[in-house]
């Protein structure tokens, strides 16, 4: 039996429906658009329904992956209604969003993988990263978890004194060495006092900057590094939190935090505030990589586990 009841599921399906109200208002009028006055799916179209999911942040690769699949499904069965549309868009963008899956808990109250379990987070500054930690540590400690962050963001002002205030609020301790202090120390110091007090959750803020990608992988390297020599398999899930009303800037920052470091989880905040949700499309066909977290709100409770099919059932329905 999950923590969660058929009144929550259904709140939170209510959450993701208004998030998504932009997005849907957005996709959904430039498809109409560039089907208006069309009974079958032709060249016409197809060109018009490349440019739409282009325009609203799915991205061109993955963009031009959709228009093959329509081209296919055209050659196979020489005719696609305009009407048969949207159920066959929803069903190749359900798949774009599916990935293998992983040993992530799959709710906040499921059996983690490892004791204690530990959440390393990057991100560039701006992107909602120290509200995330704060949403995942509340989420967490609602699942009845014992949860200890690490203010790792030593470089940037007031990073440190933001997260304290954060873990305040939720009711969770938190390790900091205040600003200037090696990031390395700090989550060895964090991780140190979550094996001693037996934490279950280790979440973990790191410096946002990304003036030199080889001084970011050096410096997030040294902090595996270092964390390793307590716990071997740490971190359990690197979470590189995006925001999504920044369209295809969310995309370059994945490219490069991706390839900088081994991502395996992503968070996609600020999607209420916006009509480019469909950049959770691009980027989780582009790196690989699964969209674990969507942001749809500033309450404590706006910060869902993504699940592909309930995304794509809002973002169609």
């Amino acid at each position: 039996m999950g923590l969660f009841s058929k009144k929550e599921s259904s709140e939170d399906r209510a959450t993701l429906d208004n998030g998504l109200a932009k997005t849907k208002e957005n996709l959904f009028q430039k498809i109409a658009k560039s089907i208006l006055g069309k009974s079958t799916v032709d060249d016409d179209v197809l060109d018009n329904l490349e440019e739409t999911l282009i325009t609203s942040d799915v991205g061109v690769e993955t963009t031009l992956k959709i228009i093959e699949k329509l081209q296919q499904r055209i050659r196979r069965d020489k005719y696609i209604s305009t009407s048969e549309l949207n159920s066959i868009l929803r069903a190749e963008i359900a798949q774009l969003l599916r990935r293998p899956n992983t040993n992530l808990p799959a709710t906040f109250d499921a059996p983690l993988p490892a004791s204690p379990y530990v959440i390393l987070v990057v991100g560039v500054n701006g992107v909602g990263k120290t509200t995330t930690i704060a949403k995942l540590a509340y989420q967490y400690k609602q699942a009845g978890r014992s949860v200890i962050l690490g203010a790792a963001d030593t470089f940037r002002a007031a990073a440190v004194e933001q997260l304290t205030l954060w873990a305040d609020r939720v009711g969770v301790p938190i390790v900091q060495q205040g600003m200037g202090a090696d990031p390395a120390s700090v989550a060895y110091d964090t991780l140190s006092a979550a094996i001693a007090r037996h934490a279950d959750v280790v979440i973990i803020d790191t410096a946002g900057r990304l003036h030199n990608k080889v001084g970011l992988m050096n410096e997030l390297t040294k902090i595996r590094r270092v964390m390793q020599k307590l716990l071997p398999d740490a971190p359990h899930e690197v979470l590189l939190v995006l925001d999504a009303s920044t369209g295809q800037n969310a995309v370059e920052q994945a490219r490069q935090f991706t390839a900088a470091t081994d991502v395996n989880a992503l968070a996609l905040t600020k999607l209420d505030g916006t009509a480019k949700g469909g950049v959770i499309i691009g980027i989780s066909d582009q790196f690989q990589v699964p969209v674990r977290y969507i942001g749809l709100g500033e309450k404590m409770t706006d910060l869902q586990l993504f699940h592909p099919d309930q995304f794509v059932d809002s973002l169609f329905d």
